[in-house]
């Protein structure tokens, strides 16, 4: 890792929601706006180079306070469906980060063009996640507080890796991303892409190529993946709030990982290390994404995205015969 590395010139980018929406926030536009505004600084360095790139984004935090907002004012404003509910965040977010982005770039000079897509994604309707709710969206909650809300509105709620009980919900697996092409089609142009946020609008397809929504958040890192599979994208990155993944995470004994293979990814994840609402997902799409026909994986800080690319730090997950 200490010789520098070339950096790829397709590249597709998963920015965490948290790292997006951190904890400790009120929300308010204010604070959207300016935590918008320093990730375009942390990417600016990526944004500048001529390449072809896609960008990802979480949106838990966000889909979490659309519903509390719906539980809050059930009696006065008719709810939304959860896939509506996505497709809101998805495009709010896409705005803060389009003009974000934008803006940063015409700071110094850069008249790149960026584009923010709302996205569908196909699902299952046969999925296993409709009958098992995973996906924890939303605030962190007490224990006490969690089974109040379970018992008022019916959510379903789970201890999240030690931080808290948040609501979960349906996670189908990613099937088709529909609108591919124009993704590819406008990358390759120079435009900067945000598309698949909060891991797209979850839909289903009937016999006749008829859509419709469904009550479900499919899993970002996922979507990457499969989109990154799909337009032949060699290396992805999954940007958060760490700067390595780390086994024995809070433990005296834990220990960062700087490169490792599928084989021993999997090994961690079977022995528990990456839970379900935290790490697990991460490392599961990387798998996903290498098993496909990906080089390299980089998990690693919002803030460190370019040093990460360079092999400076981050943690790269690289297909067992790599080593």
């Amino acid at each position: 890792m200490a010789e520098i590395r070339e950096i790829p010139r397709r590249i597709i980018i998963a920015i965490g929601g948290n790292a997006i929406h951190p904890s400790g926030i009120k929300g308010t536009s204010e604070e959207q706006v300016a935590i918008a505004a320093d990730t375009a600084q942390a990417l600016l360095p990526l944004l500048e180079l001529d390449n072809e790139l896609i960008i990802t984004h979480g949106n838990g935090p966000g889909v979490g306070k659309v519903l509390m907002r719906q539980a809050l004012a059930r009696d006065a404003v008719a709810p939304m469906s959860l896939d509506i509910c996505v497709a809101n965040t998805q495009g709010v977010t896409a705005y803060l980060l389009v003009q974000a982005f934008e803006n940063a770039l015409r700071m110094i000079g850069n008249q790149r063009h960026v584009v923010g897509l709302v996205t569908q994604v196909e699902v299952n309707p046969d999925d296993s996640g409709f009958a098992n709710p995973t996906k924890p969206v939303g605030y962190f909650y007490t224990e006490e507080d969690a089974k109040n809300l379970s018992a008022q509105l019916g959510w379903t709620m789970r201890e999240d890796a030690g931080r808290g009980w948040r609501m979960v919900v349906a996670s189908p697996a990613p099937q088709h991303i529909c609108d591919i092409s124009l993704i590819e089609t406008l990358a390759s142009r120079g435009t900067v892409v945000i598309a698949g946020g909060g891991g797209g609008v979850p839909v289903v397809r009937d016999s006749r190529g008829v859509r419709n929504g469904v009550e479900a958040v499919i899993d970002k890192d996922l979507t990457t993946a499969h989109m990154a599979n799909v337009l032949g994208v060699e290396e992805i990155m999954i940007l958060t709030a760490v700067s390595r993944v780390a086994i024995n995470f809070g433990k005296p004994d834990q220990r960062e990982l700087k490169v490792v293979s599928v084989s021993e990814s999997r090994k961690y994840m079977d022995a528990g290390h990456f839970p379900e609402g935290s790490m697990g997902p991460k490392i599961e799409a990387a798998i996903r994404f290498i098993e496909g026909g990906g080089k390299r994986v980089i998990i690693g800080h919002l803030n460190e995205a370019l040093p990460a690319l360079h092999g400076e730090t981050g943690t790269h997950i690289i297909p067992d015969n790599a080593q």
